[in-house]
């Protein structure tokens, strides 16, 4: 009985601290996996060599489609004011749908990805990829019908790694700028689909390549495109559209590389800025001259893909998902500096978001939490409502036009919901898409809704007539 004892006590002690370090690791280091969620496996799903073209030269092809009589637009990623909001009283949103569906205006087929559209002056822009050719394809469409108007190509090798494309070009009367895959900066003329340049930020900037493609949308302001490389010395930068030459360029800090969130354009104290996650920490530089303001390593996210929002008075709200929260941030001035400080912080099951931006509407932040859930939450964190568990959206992209929310979930099942803060309203549901991973961002213009899921790009008729 003693030598049983004798070794019995061991294994169980043993066994404890094995416990131990199971738990230890879950809660801190573990991804939640699930089955075909970007990103949760940690991994391409293919080892990437270095056979990458050196000889970019683009080819451009033009087609038949015409540009739309429609001038609304949608110029880039989250909208007019890069906020997820649309405010157009000229269009009625309908408030019901049909038991038959929306009217659905034109489909087109995509190579895999999860890039949205950018609209302008009647036209739809998308960064594609073509794999029978191995090119990474601009293509500009007709708003009416959706057939194309002109492409440019260049030859880029991109491997399946949850798709490929997953940026939203920026538009307005005479450029369109795109980021591809592999971090290649392009600039074309928006009409003619004319190359004018080309910037790679792997080669002549350091940058390195996101684990799964790049995911940052390019942002113009005036006659620039602000950039966030991260590479070994330049954290962001402006270029001037007409020639591609870089502006000012503020310093990067050590380890800090590109993740797949997009430039925040806010201020602070009426000082215009650019504020940039990055996997170490955030930081913000001055619009005018690329001056860091300040930085802080408070917020660390290796997969940061939710970019941060202005939520006013000096406040910058940023969310993740893969067991992170959220966090929020006060800027202050303090003997002349900008000082951030942590107003709060809050676990992924009260906030947070895997995939999309959260939306700040009317004084309140609406996003999808981790168990995927439509949430709606003060800006000092009280939660004020959630959808339920009968109400979840995925990973699916959601906007806010008029006052009511366009949600997907990952099937192209599209919900309307009211962006009210005391309650949580449905008022509609229609599916418009039959795929899966409905993860692109949206547009709208005049009533139209531009959505896609893995494959496939849809424009349906929201408005009330």
């Amino acid at each position: 009985m003693k030598h049983a004892i004798g070794w019995i006590i061991p294994i169980i002690v043993a066994a404890t601290a094995s416990g131990a370090v199971i738990d230890w690791i879950y809660r801190y280091h573990a991804f939640t996996v699930e089955p075909r969620v970007a990103g949760l496996d940690g991994r391409p799903e293919a080892p990437e060599i270095s056979d990458e073209p050196v000889d970019l030269t683009g080819t451009l092809e033009t087609f038949d489609g015409q540009p739309s009589s429609i001038t609304a637009s949608w110029p880039g990623f989250r909208g007019p004011h890069r906020d997820g909001i649309l405010e157009d009283p000229s269009v009625e949103l309908a408030e019901s749908w049909p038991s038959e569906g929306l009217p659905e205006l034109w489909r087109i087929d995509l190579g895999e990805g999860y890039a949205g559209a950018a609209v302008h002056n009647g036209r739809v822009y998308i960064i594609d990829y073509d794999m029978d050719n191995q090119r990474d394809a601009i293509r500009c469409l007709s708003l009416d019908d959706g057939r194309e108007i002109w492409r440019y190509s260049y030859p880029v090798v991109v491997r399946r790694n949850h798709g490929m494309s997953r940026t939203v070009p920026a538009v307005n009367d005479d450029y369109v700028v795109t980021i591809g895959p592999k971090c290649h900066v392009v600039c074309l003329d928006a009409e003619t689909g004319e190359f004018l340049w080309m910037i790679d930020l792997v080669r002549e900037f350091g940058t390195t390549e996101p684990l799964w493609y790049a995911g940052q949308c390019p942002l113009i302001v005036d006659d620039t495109v602000i950039l966030a490389p991260v590479g070994t010395e330049t954290l962001m930068m402006a270029v001037e559209l007409a020639t591609g030459q870089v502006l000012w360029e503020a310093p990067t800090f050590d380890r800090w590389q590109m993740t797949h969130t997009s430039i925040l354009p806010t201020e602070f104290d009426n000082v215009p800025a650019y504020v940039y996650a990055a996997n170490e920490g955030i930081a913000a530089v001055a619009a005018e001259t690329g001056e860091i303001l300040w930085k802080t390593d408070a917020w660390r996210l290796r997969i940061g893909i939710a970019s941060p929002i202005d939520v006013g008075d000096g406040r910058v709200f940023i969310s993740g998902g893969y067991n992170r929260g959220a966090m929020m941030l006060q800027i202050e001035q303090q003997s002349g500096e900008f000082v951030p400080e942590e107003l709060f912080e809050q676990q992924p099951q009260v906030f947070g978001s895997d995939q999309q931006t959260p939306i700040y509407h009317e004084g309140h932040i609406y996003g999808v939490r981790p168990d995927r859930q439509l949430v709606c939450m003060d800006p000092d964190g009280t939660i004020r409502w959630t959808s339920g568990s009968e109400n979840r959206f995925g990973l699916g992209a959601y906007m806010i036009a008029n006052g009511l929310i366009y949600i997907l979930n990952d099937d192209g099942l599209l919900s309307l919901v009211r962006a009210r803060p005391d309650r949580f309203e449905l008022l509609a549901r229609a599916r418009v898409l039959d795929g899966h991973e409905s993860w692109g961002p949206p547009a709208m213009a005049d009533g139209r809704l531009i959505v896609r899921d893995l494959t496939t790009m849809v424009c349906v008729d929201v408005s009330a007539q």
